[in-house]
């Protein structure tokens, strides 16, 4: 239904087949970085077409690229987005961000630098927060509009466990944000709250390192992230959209009562 997306509709009239309009080689203005977005965790049937249709529904588009091996010919999992506005971006990722795409969730940021699609390294500060108790339905897009109002999430997060054989979900999940403030307040807000008819258990996840049984969120690691942040190589000021802050989505308010069942325990 082209009728019903806003801006430029010029662009898709006959986008069929009219690769010309995608290719960035036929660019040679300088590409609006604050405008671009970059796209992640795309399958290999995607292709600048697709995208471009996807991402129309945002907002008026200018280019679309997805950089391709110079040998096979085939993309890497990522591509970019430039919209005409910064703002038509900043709404794309805010709508967007972990829509299914052929049954993958896309992951989208602004993070974006290079034409070879090099991300700058996102900075780790261990604010990792482990969610349990999840009801199947639970998936990552869901995670992030109800997570998001809380701080900027960062690393391939959310990210939801499935059973590699089956592909149903296990129950639980893992976000990270770039503050620990901000995980902090997800804990405070989130933990015992219901998520589709479940009460869900929102903690500071175990460390992968070996250390037995330490969660992350202790002092130490704060002390270290607050050092690095003053060094500049931090975020230092990172805000979250407020859009779910008063009624993250999904959930029931005021919550249903607890189902006869023990509370969910936080298998890892």
């Amino acid at each position: 239904s082209h009728h019903a997306f806003r801006g430029s509709a010029k662009w898709g009239a006959g986008a069929r087949g009219a690769s010309v309009m995608f290719t960035s080689s036929q660019y040679v203005r300088e590409k609006n970085q604050d405008a671009t977005i970059y796209v992640g965790n795309i399958t290999d049937q995607a292709n600048e077409e697709l995208l471009w249709e996807l991402f129309l529904q945002a907002g008026p588009i200018v280019n679309v690229h997805i950089p391709k091996d110079k040998v096979t010919g085939i993309h890497q999992g990522f591509g970019f987005v430039e919209f005409r506005t910064e703002a038509d971006s900043d709404y794309a990722i805010k709508v967007m961000n972990m829509i299914k795409l052929h049954g993958q969730p896309l992951r989208l940021n602004k993070k974006a630098s290079g034409e070879d699609g090099a991300i700058k390294p996102s900075y780790e500060s261990g604010a990792n927060l482990f969610i349990g108790n999840l009801d199947p339905e639970v998936d990552e897009k869901l995670l992030y509009d109800t997570f998001s109002a809380f701080g900027v999430i960062v690393g391939n997060t959310p990210k939801c466990m499935r059973d590699p054989e089956t592909g149903q979900p296990k129950g639980f999940g893992f976000i990270n944000y770039d503050l620990f403030e901000a995980a902090d307040m997800a804990i405070e807000a989130m933990n015992g709250q219901y998520l589709c008819g479940r009460a869900i258990t929102v903690q500071y996840a175990y460390k992968k390192d070996g250390s037995k049984g330490e969660r992350h969120g202790a002092a130490a690691e704060r002390l270290l992230a607050a050092n690095t942040q003053m060094d500049g190589k931090a975020p230092t000021q990172s805000r979250p959209h407020q859009m779910f802050a008063a009624s993250p989505a999904g959930l029931t308010n005021p919550p249903p009562p607890p189902p006869n069942q023990p509370p969910g325990g936080q298998s890892q």
